[in-house]
């Protein structure tokens, strides 16, 4: 064998003990405003044993869509129901295992060093808020949970006429919430667990309850995963359910659903 076919050789090899190892680890795909609460329950799933999950955290269309594509996750967690129907439809998930997880409220929040107060009934006048050139960012009503529950909020409230064209339409909740921030918008709509995480933003208003769906945090085993990641899988799925996770989703303040 020549030096660069035994080099192939090797290269093959190794990338198929990486594939396999990488097989065997437990992957969880998790809407991005789960991040820091899954993570704290990551990392207490593995002191009492378990095995340390490896998670990737996005917009649940993105993550979705990555299922669809055949990406090697064992676990989903979607910030809506949509995007787990998606999957249901298509057979990606195993049925019996979805659960409604978590709840959460939407709130409108401006930079802190810019504190308003605005009362989110009936007739809003977004301008009050914007300006005459400011713009709203939050993710895009066309696939981001968070931006679907702002545009039927809107909607209800009879605001969504003068907001669409000032909308800024960012690829996941965290990253409308970053545009707040950074003060490169005067107002963004996210999910009242992203607002508490952040020093950099205030709470300006809470959308009333019925003028959206409710926010729902669906969980289920991804259909046809097998082996060790697989049955960790389970075990992770079925501690998530527990009270010693649901003290951490309530810390992080998520409403836990019975």
């Amino acid at each position: 064998m020549t030096p660069l076919f035994r080099w192939i050789g090797m290269l093959a090899l190794a990338h198929g003990v990486a594939g396999t190892a990488a097989a065997a680890e437990l992957t969880v795909f998790a809407a991005a405003s789960l991040t820091q609460a899954l993570q704290e329950a990551g990392r207490v799933f593995q002191a009492r044993g378990g095995q340390a999950p490896r998670f990737a955290f996005a917009a649940s269309s993105t993550l979705a869509r990555q299922i669809e594509a055949g990406a090697q996750a064992q676990l989903f967690l979607s910030a809506d129901q949509a995007w787990m129907d998606y999957l249901a439809q298509r057979r990606l998930i195993e049925p019996a295992s979805r659960v409604d997880l978590l709840g959460n409220r939407l709130v409108l929040v401006t930079p802190a060093e810019r504190p308003l107060r605005q009362s989110l009934q009936k007739g809003w006048d977004p301008a009050t808020l914007l300006g005459a050139n400011g713009r709203l960012a939050t993710g895009d009503p066309a696939h981001v949970p968070v931006g679907k529950y702002a545009q039927a909020a809107l909607t209800r409230l009879g605001s969504w006429p003068a907001v669409e064209p000032r909308l800024v339409r960012a690829d996941s909740v965290r990253a409308a919430l970053a545009l707040v921030e950074r003060g490169e918008v005067p107002a963004g709509i996210v999910y009242q667990t992203d607002a508490a995480l952040s020093k950099a933003v205030q709470v300006a208003g809470v959308f009333p309850a019925e003028s959206h769906p409710p926010i729902v945090y669906p969980m289920a085993l991804v259909a046809g995963a097998s082996g060790p990641a697989a049955a960790q899988a389970r075990e992770f799925h079925a501690w998530l359910r527990g009270a010693q996770a649901a003290e951490i989703f309530k810390r992080h303040g998520f409403t836990v659903l019975p």
